[in-house]
C-alpha cells in the first residue's frame, strides 16, 4: 500500500475516540476497533458497556483482543505517513524570524500554514493534512497562522473565548456567560467579527474620502500658486511698463512696487508649502492608518480583530482643510502705488488688458449694419427681417461684443468720431433684451452715453453729467472683475472720463455698443472697435 493511498483513506485508521491513528488498536465483539486506552477509559468513566460506534450493549465487560492483521495495517501507514511528511518537510520552508512555527515539528520547525482554534495548535503543510481529510477534524476551525493561541483562552476558567459581551464589549468564554456576565447580552465572536469587520470597512472608505480631499486641496493650493505665479508676472510687467515711462524721481517707487509684489508671491508660496507639507503627513498619517485598518479588515482572526478594532475604529486626527485656501490678491497694487502720477500712466496700464472684442450677430438690432470684420455697426434705415432668437434685441437699437469676462480684467477701445449720438460700456449675461430697458447698474448696465452731439452722461443711479474738457474721439472701455471697477477713458486726452467703483458682478459680462439711429444721416457715422496702440 503505497503513502498517498493510505492517506486517502486515512479515515480507517482514526480512533473514533480520540480522532487520532490507532496506538495499540483492539477489537470489540461487534467487530469495531479502538485505541486500547481509548476504550478502556470509555467503559471506566461510564456505567454501560456501550460500543461508540453501533450503540451495542454488553451485558459483561468484554474480553478486548488485539487485531493483528488491522494492527500491522495501522503501524504501516504510521511508517509511510512519517515517510511523507518527512518528504514533504525537505520540500517545505523553515519557519523564519517572526513567522509562526508548526507545533506539531520536531527538529526544524517548519512554517505553519494554519492554526486550528480548536486544538490551540498550529500546523504546517504536512501536519495539517489530517484537518483537511479526516471527517472529525475538518469541523475545527481553521485561521491563518497566529502565535500565542493560549491568550484564546479564558484566563478565569481555561476555556475557549467563543462569546463576545456586547455589555462590556469584550470577548468572554461560555462559563463567563452565564457566572461573571450572566444578565449581559452576548452574540457568537463571529457575528461581532462580522459587524466590526463592516465598520472598518466604512471607516477605510472614510479614511480613503479624506486622503482623496487633501489630494485635491494639494491640486488647488498648486493651482493657486500658478496663478498666483501669474498674477504677480504679470503686475511685475505693468508696474515696470508703467514706471518707465515716469520721471527719475519715481525710480525708487518702481523697486519699492516689485518688492512688494514679490514679498508677497514668496509668502504665498512659503503658505503653500506650509499647507501642503501639512497635507502630505496628514496623508502619511492616513495612508498609514488605512493600511492598518485593511490589514486587520483582512484578518480572519475574530479575536485579534475586536481586541484591536477600538484602536483603528476612527480616523487619526486630522485638520478641517475646507476653509483653507490660498488666494493672493495683487489687483490694485500697482493703482494704487501711482495714485498721484499723471492720468497718462494710468490710461497705460489698463490698455496692458486688452483683448480683440468683435461684435455679435446674433444679439444686433434688426437695423443695424455689421461689417464683415464684426469691428463696426451703424443703423440704417430698414429693420432688416432677421430670426427673433433669445440675444438679439429687438426693440432698443443695441448689440453686444462676442467676448465676455466672468473674472480677471480687460480693455477695449472704440471711435466715435464724427457721431452725435452713442452709447458705450458692459452689460451682464441676462440682461432685458426684447422691451424697453432702463440703462442702470441695477437692470445690469455700466455705460456712458452722448446726446445731441454735447451732452455726456454716466447712467449711474442718478445719472451723472460729465463736463469734459475736450469732445473724446475714442473711448476706452476697461473693467476690473474682482474689484468691481469699470473705466472709461478719453483716450486721445489720456483723461478719465468716469468710473463706476464698488460693482457687484456675479454674472458674465459683454462689451455693450450703442451706435443710436442714424437720424436722417446726422449720425450715420460708425461705431468702430480700433487696435489698442500700447506704445508709451
Amino acid at each position: 500500500m503505497s503513502a498517498a493511498s493510505c492517506l486517502r483513506s486515512e479515515d480507517q485508521f482514526l480512533c473514533c475516540i480520540c480522532l487520532d491513528v490507532f496506538t495499540d488498536p483492539v477489537s470489540t465483539p461487534c467487530g469495531h476497533n479502538f485505541c486500547k486506552n481509548c476504550i478502556t477509559e470509555h467503559w471506566n468513566s461510564n456505567d454501560q458497556y456501550l460500543c461508540p460506534v453501533c450503540k451495542e450493549t454488553f451485558n459483561t465487560r468484554p474480553d478486548l483482543k488485539v487485531n493483528t492483521l488491522f494492527s500491522e495495517m495501522v503501524s504501516q501507514f504510521r511508517q509511510e505517513a512519517q515517510q511523507k511528511a518527512s518528504s514533504s518537510s525537505s520540500e517545505q520552508q523553515a519557519a523564519e524570524p517572526g513567522e509562526v512555527p508548526c507545533d506539531v515539528c520536531t527538529g526544524t520547525k517548519l512554517k505553519a500554514l494554519k492554526s486550528c482554534l480548536v486544538c490551540l495548535t498550529s500546523y504546517c503543510e504536512t501536519h495539517l493534512e489530517p484537518h483537511l481529510t479526516a471527517s472529525g477534524l475538518k469541523r475545527h476551525q481553521l485561521i491563518n497562522p497566529v502565535e500565542n493561541l493560549e491568550d484564546r483562552m479564558c484566563m478565569k476558567h481555561d476555556k475557549p473565548l467563543e462569546l463576545f459581551c456586547k455589555t462590556d464589549q469584550t470577548c468572554v468564554c461560555t462559563l463567563c456567560s452565564v457566572l461573571d456576565h450572566k444578565t449581559h447580552e452576548f452574540v457568537p465572536l463571529k457575528e461581532e467579527y462580522e459587524g466590526k469587520k463592516a465598520e472598518l470597512g466604512k471607516t477605510e472608505a472614510e479614511i480613503q474620502e479624506m486622503i482623496q480631499k487633501r489630494r485635491l486641496k494639494i491640486q488647488e493650493i498648486k493651482h493657486s500658486v500658478d496663478l498666483s505665479k501669474e498674477a504677480a508676472d504679470r503686475e511685475k510687467a505693468e508696474g515696470v511698463q508703467v514706471f518707465t515711462a515716469l520721471k527719475e524721481s519715481v525710480e525708487r517707487s518702481l523697486n519699492e512696487l516689485i518688492e512688494t509684489i514679490e514679498e508677497k508671491q514668496r509668502t504665498t508660496e512659503k503658505q503653500a508649502e506650509d499647507f501642503i507639507k501639512e497635507l502630505e503627513q496628514e496623508i502619511s498619517e492616513l495612508k498609514k492608518r488605512s493600511s492598518e485598518v485593511e490589514k486587520l479588515s483582512h484578518s480572519e482572526d475574530h479575536l485579534h480583530l475586536l481586541q484591536n478594532f477600538p484602536s483603528l475604529k476612527a480616523a487619526p486626527p486630522t485638520k478641517d482643510w475646507t476653509e483653507v485656501s490660498v488666494r493672493p490678491s495683487y489687483e490694485g497694487t500697482v493703482v494704487r502705488a501711482v495714485a498721484q502720477l499723471e492720468e497718462l500712466c494710468e490710461l497705460k496700464k489698463v490698455q496692458q488688458c486688452a483683448v480683440d472684442v468683435t461684435l455679435d450677430p446674433d444679439t444686433a438690432h434688426p437695423a443695424f449694419i455689421l461689417s464683415d470684420d464684426g469691428k463696426q455697426v451703424y443703423c440704417g434705415d430698414v429693420k432688416r427681417n432677421l430670426p427673433d432668437n433669445p440675444e438679439r434685441f429687438t426693440y432698443c437699437v443695441n448689440v453686444l461684443g462676442k467676448q465676455c469676462l466672468s473674472s480677471g480684467r480687460f480693455y477695449f477701445e472704440v471711435q466715435v468720431k464724427e457721431k452725435t449720438d452713442w452709447t458705450l460700456g458692459v452689460a451682464r449675461e441676462s440682461i432685458n433684451r426684447k422691451g424697453q430697458i432702463t440703462l442702470i447698474p441695477q437692470d445690469g448696465f455700466w455705460t456712458i452715453w452722448l446726446r445731441n452731439g454735447n451732452e455726456y452722461e454716466a447712467l449711474d443711479d442718478p445719472s451723472v453729467d460729465l463736463s469734459l474738457k475736450s469732445r473724446p474721439q475714442k473711448v476706452g472701455v476697461f473693467v476690473d472683475y474682482e474689484e468691481g471697477l469699470v473705466s472709461f477713458y478719453d483716450v486721445e486726452a489720456a483723461a478719465l472720463i468716469y468710473s463706476f467703483t464698488g460693482c457687484s458682478f456675479t454674472e458674465k459680462l459683454y462689451p455693450f455698443f450703442g451706435p443710436c439711429l442714424n437720424k436722417g444721416g446726422k449720425n450715420s457715422a460708425p461705431l468702430i472697435i480700433c487696435p489698442v496702440n500700447q506704445t508709451v
